[in-house]
């Protein structure tokens, strides 16, 4: 289990451990939508609580029905905005990802910003609904199509960005084109690794083909966080986390760089980037690669049976 983050205030300058440079904006979101994946915990419960407080419509997208609506009543609490909804999203399912988009653009007029948070991290080999990689399959997969479905409401609602939570495990990471789904072997860590170097890339493409359209795409590395997502970690990988924590951020702290890729008025003409401690950071050299990213964007459409030039 992840370690409770102490509740958001309004926004501030934070003392944070871990980041480099501390940041404040005092943007005000009032009129405008956001959506959240992966929303009822962690940093994506933190990054719905300080945009409620700025008076955004917030959309809590999650798969468990009961934690869902218990943050909902978190946020409205500590935000004292009632704008907040709960509403069911399973990423490692295409199909409910289609039965959620389709309700979101049917239900909502306008959608300003959406956060592709939800995540998980080095976990026993499984599968989802449709047959990828669980990894690959959540973290890029989900993601991708899900703001597939959403764009053309996000292009009538510009100005509006998309930010999607990588890792700066994406360094680490390689894309196996000839085995993404990792059939023939499979390493948790690797895995991990290449899903979060696919958000990358994601962004890097998206950001080209929304050129012109108002829509802007941000990737970003959230901290070394305290979240479930160390849940999975074998024995001698949570010795070192318990060693490092000290230098480890909140859910708060990690929460920062998503909300300031959400909201910061420098980032208005800014598209593509990878940000880390709420500033622009250097990527790997293969998160760099337009042939890379490309091939899985070209890709990602096939597997998903999609088609979006």
């Amino acid at each position: 289990m992840g370690i409770a983050a102490d509740p958001v205030s309004t926004p501030r300058v934070l003392p944070v451990r871990n980041l480099l440079r501390p940041w404040s904006c005092t943007a005000s979101l009032e009129g405008k939508t956001v959506l959240i994946t992966g929303a009822n915990t962690g940093i994506g419960k933190e990054t719905a609580l300080d945009l409620a407080k700025r008076g955004a419509r917030i959309i809590m997208a999650c798969r468990d029905a009961e934690r869902g609506q218990a943050a909902v009543k978190e946020v409205v609490a500590g935000s004292q905005n009632a704008d907040v909804a709960y509403m069911k999203l399973d990423l490692s399912d295409t199909k409910s990802i289609r039965e959620f988009a389709e309700a979101v653009n049917q239900g909502e007029p306008k959608l300003n910003i959406l956060i592709n948070n939800a995540g998980i991290m080095s976990i026993p080999y499984g599968k989802t609904a449709d047959g990828f990689e669980m990894q690959i399959g959540v973290n890029h997969l989900g993601h991708f199509l899900l703001t597939h479905l959403l764009i053309d409401l996000m292009k009538r609602s510009a100005p509006a960005r998309v930010v999607t939570v990588s890792s700066m495990a994406h360094a680490w990471g390689d894309m196996n084109f000839d085995d993404l789904n990792s059939e023939t072997s499979y390493d948790k860590k690797s895995a991990y690794q290449q899903s979060k170097l696919a958000n990358v890339l994601f962004t890097r493409s998206l950001a080209k083909k929304l050129e012109g359209t108002g829509v802007t795409a941000y990737s970003l590395h959230p901290g070394v966080v305290q979240t479930e997502l160390w849940r999975h970690l074998n024995g001698p990988q949570q010795t070192i986390i318990k060693m490092v924590s000290p230098f480890t951020k909140t859910s708060v702290q990690g929460a920062q760089t998503s909300i300031y890729c959400a909201v910061d008025p420098s980032l208005e003409n800014e598209s593509g980037g990878y940000y880390s401690d709420c500033a622009p950071a250097s990527c790997s050299r293969a998160a760099q690669s337009d042939e890379s990213a490309q091939r899985l964007w070209e890709m990602s459409c096939e597997l998903l049976s999609i088609s979006w030039d």
